[in-house]
């Protein structure tokens, strides 16, 4: 019952921080207002709750749920997905920053900089596409080393 717990969780958690990326996308555009800004800054929040959430619960699932952490340790396309969720977490570092500036300014951003931080939105997204199936052929043993 714990695997299944956690399992619902774990998936539950990525769609939820998926729809705040999505959020971030619609929301970042060049004719942003400093309302926009703050709404953004505070969805934001969310998204580095929940991706602490499921940095616990996956380690969680790893080590205490069925397969256990032998089976997790040696497949590679669970390492790559942890890879992939980290690069999305570093490429969520800028617009973090940049959220926090245009909340604190109270200002709406200049376009340069919500160009910029579309750039990176982009490359989460596309990033984050890469997850289900690394998910899918870790869990039908692809990858196993």
């Amino acid at each position: 019952m714990l695997d299944l717990a956690l399992a619902i969780a774990h998936h539950l958690l990525i769609f939820a921080l998926f729809a705040i990326l999505i959020a971030e996308w619609v929301e970042v555009r060049p004719d942003m207002t400093a309302a926009a800004a703050r709404r953004v800054a505070r969805i934001d929040i969310g998204y580095g709750m929940l991706a602490a959430l499921i940095l616990a619960v996956g380690f969680s699932r790893a080590v205490y749920a069925a397969k256990g952490w032998n089976y997790y340790a040696h497949n590679a396309f669970f390492w790559a997905k942890l890879g992939v969720f980290a690069a999305v977490g570093l490429l969520s570092v800028p617009p973090t920053l940049a959220f926090i500036r245009w909340r604190r300014a109270a200002l709406a951003p200049e376009a340069a900089d919500v160009a910029r931080v579309q750039r990176f939105i982009h490359a989460e997204l596309l990033l984050f596409a890469l997850l289900p199936g690394f998910a899918a052929a870790m869990a039908r043993g692809y990858g196993e080393f």
